[in-house]
């Protein structure tokens, strides 16, 4: 095994996380140190929050492209990494009235920022970290041209975001059309939600640290072999693109495949 120790950053405004079991988790799980720092957008300064800022995504259909964030963005960004009641009522892809109201960031770019912020003694080889945030990632894809959401961002640090797992896997096609439906004749979305409850994840779910196990895995996997996902549905490394899959894999079957089992038993030997 490649690293001997593991630093976890909170994300206060998802006690759902669990920090502290997620932390015994990865203990028991790979039997190395496991340690939980403070959430790392809380302590930023005024200069990494205006970087941040440019991270920030407003064209889905175009690569990234850094941009000088104006006075009223890094204001905003100022309030979102320090204010708990401020982000709290930021739009979702739900509730926004149109594309302009989100706010997602080029997941390796934040990435980038946040490497530069760790400590110089930490960003030692045998040392990863994983920084939960509930800032919605996204990464441009080639194949079709266009941002997507992320749940997890591979890398070291590694990120992973609450509110992508959340929004990036797919719910279902009959849940987007009531929504449109309901849209369209300015109906209550909450109504729509009750009826497909327990079919996706959902902001502050109970179920939410169960599965953020996954990504761990997923985070933990890609550092150790390069590969953090499996295709095969009856294994924890998944990349669900259907909430289905993700409900499936994380909650129902909830183990390894024989394959990763392996090569997690070999990391013990």
């Amino acid at each position: 095994m490649n690293f001997s120790k593991i630093i976890l950053y909170d994300e206060p405004t998802v006690p759902e996380l669990e920090i502290n079991r997620l932390q015994k988790f990865l203990a028991n799980t790979f039997h190395v140190d496991v340690t939980v720092k403070n959430n790392l957008f809380n302590s930023i300064n005024d200069d990494i929050i205006e970087e941040i800022a440019s991270c920030r995504v407003f064209d889905l259909k175009s690569p990234f492209k850094k941009y000088k964030p104006n006075n009223e963005q890094i204001n905003f960004e100022r309030n979102y990494c320090k204010n708990t009641k401020f982000i709290e009522e930021i739009p979702t892809p739900e509730t926004a009235e149109n594309l302009d109201d989100l706010v997602i960031y080029d997941g390796f770019e934040i990435k980038n920022i946040l490497e530069s912020v760790i400590p110089k003694d930490e960003t030692v080889n045998d040392c990863l970290h994983i920084i939960f945030t509930n800032k919605l990632t996204c990464t441009y894809d080639y194949g079709d041209f266009r941002y997507h959401g992320r749940a997890v961002i591979c890398s070291n640090p590694s990120i992973i975001s609450t509110s992508g797992i959340v929004e990036a896997p797919a719910k279902s096609r009959e849940y987007y059309l009531d929504i449109m439906k309901a849209k369209s004749q300015t109906l209550d979305l909450k109504s729509i939600k009750k009826k497909y409850q327990n079919t996706f994840l959902d902001y502050h779910d109970k179920r939410t640290s169960k599965i953020i196990e996954g990504y761990l895995l997923q985070a933990i996997f890609y550092y150790i072999t390069g590969d953090p996902f499996c295709e095969n549905l009856d294994c924890r490394l998944n990349n669900a693109h259907w909430q289905k899959d993700l409900l499936y894999s994380q909650l129902e079957f909830s183990k390894l495949c024989g394959k990763h089992h392996s090569i997690l038993e070999k990391l013990h030997l």
